[in-house]
């Protein structure tokens, strides 16, 4: 699932405002192996590497007991984690693409490998388990891609229709998502606490209002969670995966400082599907107000945790709690990068003043999509 989103003024002027095919056919024309088309090059680090990986382990497909080994991988599970399952020859060039990749996304190398490879369409599955020798994609993080280039065992490029699934087998060679989203947002929490948006130091020194607000804290805290969400359904490149979403919900903390609490939602994979999560968005034992914001993020596999993180706290520690809620949506997108927009991560929808109070179904500002939201009080043992 991805979606399509604007240029930065577009997306913050449309929000601003919710305040006050190609042909079906098949196209395979060889190229020569030693380059794709420009045009067509990969636009990131992490692409780059992902596309390095995918001609190696084309490459490797010549050898015809690999490639079996390969072929009952991938039919038998939804990723292969591939590295893990070279052989000596090819796993050096695909731990030094997990390394690139882990390094452009601002993960440590502890994180392990992020490199998996699985069979781009369902309606594949015939042919490879027939025997025919697959090409091999990356996955593309641009959700208006028109072609994809695969390459071939011998080293020939293809390029294929994106909308519009070959009946030649290819596999797509991609990264965890979940795995380096998980690992991205302890970076970015552990990064925005290091800037003091989150830190639990400034919790802990907040003044308590009276004995009575310490004895409620006691007994337990205040949250909103999620019963439901839905996101609008839009027709993606079969090259595609799951998509990963996050939230960062943002306020202002005890202390009158922004915070930023960024939420996992691991389970939003498709669009067009409603999921009951009963997850919880806010606890509003952190926010000095009972007002706070919401954005909803993809990571589309390139996003750098790290660099968001500096983007984000070196806009909203200049804001100022002047004694009343803020919206702080416009400034979480003002402080992305604009080159980020063309590609990672992407903007999915936001929600402005949630309220401790909210009880029902709330739609985004960007009609996007829409939360069954519910109070809940978390009790302590």
């Amino acid at each position: 699932m991805r979606h399509p989103h604007p240029g930065r003024r577009g997306v913050v002027a449309t929000v601003a405002a919710s305040l006050i095919a190609l042909t079906a056919a098949q196209s395979a024309t060889a190229l020569p192996a030693t380059a794709a088309p420009r045009a067509h090059a990969p636009s990131s680090a992490v692409t780059v590497a992902e596309d390095q990986a995918a001609r190696a382990i084309a490459g490797s497909l010549s050898d015809a007991s690999w490639r079996a080994r390969v072929r009952h991988a991938a039919l038998s599970s939804d990723e292969v984690a591939v590295t893990e399952l070279a052989g000596p020859q090819l796993r050096p060039a695909l731990a030094d693409a997990d390394r690139r990749i882990a390094a452009a996304k601002g993960l440590g190398a502890d994180v392990g490998s992020l490199l998996r490879l699985r069979l781009g369409d369902d309606s594949m599955r015939g042919a490879l388990a027939s025997g025919v020798t697959p090409w091999v994609a990356a996955a593309s993080s641009d959700e208006d891609v028109r072609t994809v280039t695969a390459y071939d065992s011998r080293g020939r490029a293809h390029r294929l229709d994106a909308r519009t699934a070959p009946t030649h087998p290819v596999y797509v060679v991609d990264i965890d998502g979940s795995k380096a989203l998980a690992a991205g947002l302890d970076v970015l929490r552990g990064e925005l606490d290091r800037q003091g948006l989150t830190s639990s130091e400034r919790r802990s020194a907040a003044p308590s209002s009276s004995a009575s607000s310490a004895s409620t804290a006691a007994a337990g805290f205040w949250t909103t969670r999620i019963t439901q969400v839905r996101l609008s359904d839009d027709e993606e490149p079969w090259v595609k995966g799951d998509a990963e979403i996050y939230t960062l919900v943002t306020g202002f903390g005890q202390d009158g400082v922004v915070r930023v609490d960024p939420v996992d939602m691991p389970y939003l994979d498709n669009d067009g599907t409603t999921y009951s999560p009963n997850q919880i968005l806010v606890n509003w034992s952190l926010y000095k107000y009972n007002l706070a914001d919401a954005v909803m993020m993809e990571d589309d596999g390139s996003t750098n945790y790290r660099d968001l993180a500096k983007a984000i706290a070196g806009v909203l520690l200049t804001i100022a709690d002047q004694g009343a809620y803020i919206p702080l949506v416009n400034a979480v997108m003002d402080a992305i990068p604009d080159d980020w927009w063309t590609d990672d991560p992407d903007y999915v929808d936001s929600w402005y003043t949630l309220a401790r109070s909210d009880n029902g179904t709330r739609n985004g500002a960007r009609g996007n999509g829409w939360m069954t939201l519910q109070p809940y009080f978390v009790e302590q043992f």
